[in-house]
C-alpha cells in the first residue's frame, strides 16, 4: 500500500505547479476576490491520522458541501417524509436551473441543486427562528468536526444575499406549489448563511469521517445517524453530488462526493477514509478543476474507487 501522507504531499505540490486552474465563482462578489492559486487537501483516515498538504489549514467558504450536512440534518428532523418535498434523481442540468423546476411541478430533482438543498433548509427551518436554525447547523458541524471554531462568514452571506436573486425566483416557485412551509425570506436567509460557513480542508474532511464509517465517530465511537441513513446520504453524493457532472466525477474519482462553487470538495472512501479538497478555480459545470484532478490522482495511487 502506497504511504498516503507522502502521496498527498505529493499531489498537492503537483497542483500547485499546474497551469490549468478553472475559473473562480464570479456570480458571488466575494468569492470572485479569492486567490485560484491556492491549493488545499486533508485525508483523514480510520485511526484519525490526518494526511494534508498545501492550504489545508486556510478557511474557505464551502457553499454547497454545506448541504451534505443539512440533508443529514433535515433527515434526523423528519425521516423519509423528507423526500416527498425533494427527490434523489440527477438533474442533468445547472445547479440553478428554473426551466427544470417547471417542469416538475415545484418539487427539486435532488438535495443537493440549489432548489432542493433550499427545501432541505426549510424543513430544519420549521418549528425555528432562523437564528435557531443556524445555530443547529453549525452545532451539528462542530459535533461531528470536533472543532468549535467553524464559523460563518458574514462577508460571504451579504454578498449573496444582495445578488441571490435567483435562488429567489426558485424559493417563491416552490413556495407557489406549496413546497416550502416558511416564509421565503426565512428560508432564504438560513440558506444563504449555512452556505456561507467558511471551513479548512483539514476541518471539512474531519466533519466528514462518519459517512466513511458506516455513519459513526471512529474515534469517539458515536453513532451520528444509522448506516443504512450514511449509505444512502453516500448513495445521493455519488449520484448528485457535482452537479450535471456527477456522472464524469464517478466515472474519473470513483468516490461520493459533493462540490461548492467555493471550490471545495468533500469525498468518501468508505471505511477507508474522509478526504477534503479546495482549489478556487471551475471547471465548466461548477465543481473545482484541480479538486476533481487531485481526487482523481488520490484514488488512483490509493487504490480506493468504490467500483473496485
Amino acid at each position: 500500500m502506497p504511504d498516503l501522507a507522502q502521496t498527498v504531499r505529493e499531489i498537492a505540490e503537483e497542483m500547485r505547479a499546474r497551469p490549468d486552474r478553472g475559473e473562480v465563482a464570479t456570480y458571488i462578489p466575494e468569492l470572485a476576490t479569492v486567490d485560484p492559486a491556492a491549493f488545499g487537501i486533508a485525508v483523514v483516515d480510520a485511526d484519525g491520522q490526518v494526511a494534508a498538504g498545501g492550504d489545508c489549514d486556510v478557511p474557505f467558504s464551502i457553499q454547497s458541501v454545506s448541504k451534505v450536512f443539512t440533508l443529514t440534518l433535515a433527515l434526523g428532523k423528519i425521516g423519509d417524509r423528507l423526500w416527498r418535498r425533494v427527490g434523489r434523481e440527477p438533474s442533468g442540468s445547472p445547479f440553478n436551473s428554473i426551466v427544470q423546476l417547471e417542469a416538475e411541478h415545484g418539487v427539486p430533482r435532488n438535495p443537493f441543486i440549489n432548489a432542493g438543498a433550499i427545501a432541505v433548509t426549510d424543513a430544519i427551518l420549521s418549528g425555528h427562528q432562523p437564528r435557531e436554525a443556524l445555530g443547529e447547523i453549525l452545532r451539528f458541524l462542530h459535533f461531528v468536526a470536533e472543532d468549535t471554531n467553524i464559523s460563518i462568514d458574514d462577508k460571504v452571506a451579504a454578498s449573496e444575499q444582495r445578488t441571490g436573486f435567483r435562488n429567489r425566483a426558485l424559493a417563491n416557485y416552490m413556495k407557489a406549489f406549496g413546497v416550502l412551509e416558511n416564509p421565503v425570506d426565512y428560508t432564504l436567509g438560513v440558506y444563504f448563511h449555512h452556505c456561507a460557513i467558511a471551513m479548512t480542508c483539514r476541518q471539512l474532511a474531519m466533519a466528514g469521517r462518519f459517512l466513511a464509517h458506516g455513519g459513526r465517530n471512529p474515534s469517539t465511537g458515536y453513532s451520528v445517524v444509522s448506516p443504512e441513513r450514511a449509505r444512502r446520504i453516500n448513495a445521493v453524493m455519488l449520484t448528485c453530488g457535482h452537479y450535471d457532472g456527477s456522472g464524469e466525477f464517478a466515472y474519473r474519482v470513483g468516490l461520493p462526493g459533493k462540490s461548492g462553487v467555493g471550490g471545495g470538495i468533500l469525498a468518501v472512501a468508505p471505511r477507508r477514509a474522509s478526504i477534503a479538497v479546495w482549489s478556487p478555480g471551475l471547471d465548466a459545470s461548477g465543481n473545482s478543476h484541480l479538486g476533481r484532478i487531485a481526487l482523481e490522482l488520490l484514488t488512483q495511487r490509493m487504490g480506493w474507487s468504490i467500483f473496485g
